[in-house]
């Protein structure tokens, strides 16, 4: 028995867990939250509340599953690790987690897919990329904190296609093509930063105009 009395906002994830064994059967619908409400002994008419529509269920699952693997690379101690290393066990707890419940995670995502939803799908998107970063210790405040989150977005979102159809066992092809995927992007880490040394060893080309405006005497 669930507290009724408790803010919406912390009874979504445990709303979301009791609606998951219903989703693969009735999707994320209401007959889907009143059967989990129902199972975890919540108010039918708050659950609608705290979670009135398909989106809104989405996005709960989603930000749960955020928790859920930040809380586990904090206890997983990855401060030792490699940056790819962390990156690469985000990306696996997250699947991990979410092994038993595939369908919920496929109905999702073709919540997210439809044209009005499209604005919270980029949103879920770059708020899980986010996760994994801060987990992985992130603390870029300039132009790269949005190209990490924006560079690991698309590898994510490549990958939980991939392991939807993944029936590997362990999930074997799914961890070869995240090495792969984490292998491209580690190339054209390189490559920037290879143009990036090759360009600073020419003048500066704003230094070089102003010394042509304003000469030195």
């Amino acid at each position: 028995m669930i507290d009724n009395d408790i803010p919406l906002e912390a009874l979504r994830p445990q709303l979301i867990e009791a609606m998951l064994v219903h989703v693969p059967f009735d999707g994320w619908s209401a007959i889907a939250r009143t059967a989990g409400a129902q199972d975890a002994g919540i108010d039918p008419d708050i659950a609608a509340l705290a979670l009135p529509d398909a989106a809104s269920m989405a996005d709960a699952y989603t930000r749960r599953a955020d928790a859920m693997m930040a809380e586990a690379l904090e206890n997983a101690g990855i401060a030792q690790m490699k940056v790819r290393d962390r990156i690469r066990l985000a990306l696996t707890t997250r699947l991990e987690q979410a092994a038993d419940n595939k369908e919920a995670v496929r109905r999702a995502l073709a919540v997210m897919s439809t044209p009005a939803n499209a604005p919270m799908a980029l949103s879920t998107l770059w708020r899980t990329a986010d996760a994994m970063w801060r987990a992985a210790g992130d603390t870029a405040t300039d132009f790269n904190h949005y190209s990490k989150r924006i560079i690991l977005g698309s590898v994510y979102s490549a990958v939980l296609l991939y392991w939807l159809d993944d029936d590997s066992e362990d999930m074997a092809d799914t961890h070869a093509f995240i090495d792969r995927r984490l292998a491209d992007v580690m190339r054209i880490e390189k490559a920037k930063l290879s143009v990036k040394q090759a360009l600073s060893k020419f003048p500066d080309p704003a230094r070089f105009l102003g010394r042509l405006r304003y000469p030195v005497s």
